[in-house]
């Protein structure tokens, strides 16, 4: 920062009497107007905002709101965990009529999608279709879902929400739940999604756990996922990171809150369970005080861990965000109290050409109580993330954009990185 010029000492006037004027500045170059000039015409980011990746330039353009401030609401946004538990009680539940489809996966296992009631008939049968992924026990009844949902639904976009096993009363038929590493179904809901609607572009949104799920199959697909497009909401990233976290301070009110809904869920579907042996601790998941002693007695058994520190190890999504080969756009908090901002994997989203991250200074975690419709409606993030989605459908929608199945899987095998939008 430039020193204070009040306190110099200037010299007389008199003093420069008789002295030729001094040269007058030289031109700027052709060079240094034309950056000056384009610097005008596109505006960057705000500068409370932070925004980096190998996407930057080419999806930043398409994010027409990044260039006001991140201006929290005052009641609400002052504090981390005050705009973490405000939102998750206060924010309004549109009213939407939902159509259940019962999904049964290839281990007899089943998941719940949901669909927006009357869609099939009132919609193009190659209208985008955006899958959304939920958070730990979420699913969606839950408010930031389906404010989401109704926006994208506003721009002509297909909606289906991702219930998985056991959340959103979706069924469990089998004595298996759902992990951060295990990627299976999604990759069958994705699959039979595009078999259903073969004509329409596909895209994801996840939000915390689904968010993690969701970068870990982008990255373990890699150049062969049948997606346009993806974004990742408050993502944990890396697991240890949250792990270590989440069990200090004022964070232990959520880790008890969330370890009370999926002992609720366990309950339910106790049965199933009941002749299990082994490794597995069913008399701990029952009772869990802690997500960890949850995913201790049960977890980490059913996914095949030696312990939950090894499962939560082997399930971060920052160890696969580089081999992302399909754009993605995360977004942040950097006071999120469960998806700590030394987790996020910087480097590696700077790396990646396909990738673009938004880190907002406030925001808690599934907040983001701010932008024109704070405090008791739709999330900050919103419009920034169907800004995004808007972008890239109309890309793929360019006469000759498109390339075949066949194509697409060549031109991908022969260029991991390139950006196909």
């Amino acid at each position: 920062m430039p020193k204070c010029c009040f306190g110099s000492s200037t010299p007389p006037l008199s003093s420069f009497r008789g002295l030729a004027p001094p040269p007058p500045p030289p031109a700027a170059s052709p060079r240094r107007i034309s950056a000056v000039h384009v610097g005008a015409a596109m505006p960057g980011p705000h500068p409370s905002l932070e925004v980096l990746g190998g996407g930057r330039d080419l999806f930043l353009p398409a994010l027409t709101t990044l260039d006001r401030p991140y201006s929290p609401f005052p009641v609400a946004g002052w504090n981390r965990h005050v705009e973490t538990i405000f939102a998750s009680f206060f924010r309004s539940v549109p009213d939407v009529r939902l159509r259940r489809e019962c999904l049964r996966m290839s281990d007899d296992g089943a998941v719940a999608l949901d669909w927006v009631s009357g869609d099939d008939r009132s919609m193009p049968t190659d209208s985008p279709i955006l899958i959304l992924l939920p958070g730990l026990t979420g699913g969606s009844g839950d408010a930031y879902v389906r404010h989401m949902l109704l926006r994208a639904r506003s721009k002509g976009w297909r909606v289906v929400v991702f219930n998985s096993r056991g959340c959103g009363d979706s069924p469990v038929t089998t004595p298996q739940f759902y992990s951060a590493s295990f990627t299976g179904d999604l990759r069958q809901v994705v699959a039979h999604v595009g078999d259903r609607y073969p004509k329409a572009n596909l895209y994801a949104v996840g939000w915390s756990l689904g968010a993690n799920i969701l970068v870990r199959y982008l990255g373990e697909e890699s150049h062969t996922c049948p997606l346009s497009g993806a974004v990742s909401l408050c993502n944990p990233f890396n697991l240890v990171i949250a792990d270590e976290d989440f069990r200090k301070g004022f964070n232990n009110i959520y880790d008890k809150a969330l370890a009370r809904s999926l002992r609720e869920i366990f309950k339910k579907h106790l049965l199933l369970f009941e002749d299990m042996g082994g490794e597995y601790n069913i008399t701990l998941a029952a009772n869990a005080k802690t997500v960890k002693e949850f995913d201790e007695g049960l977890t980490r058994v059913s996914f095949g861990f030696k312990s939950a520190d090894e499962y939560y190890a082997n399930s971060s999504s920052s160890d696969t965000i580089k081999h992302v080969c399909k754009p993605l756009l995360c977004i942040q908090a950097a006071n999120d109290p469960i998806a700590p901002a030394r987790g996020i994997p910087h480097e590696d989203i700077k790396e990646n050409p396909n990738c673009l991250l938004i880190v907002t200074p406030k925001g808690g975690h599934l907040g983001w109580v701010a932008g024109t419709e704070a405090p008791l409606r739709a999330p900050w993030t919103d419009p920034v993330v169907m800004d995004f989605l808007d972008h890239l459908e109309r890309r793929v929608s360019q006469p000759g954009a498109s390339l075949s199945k066949d194509e697409d899987r060549k031109h991908d095998t022969e260029n991991l990185h390139c950006l196909e939008v």
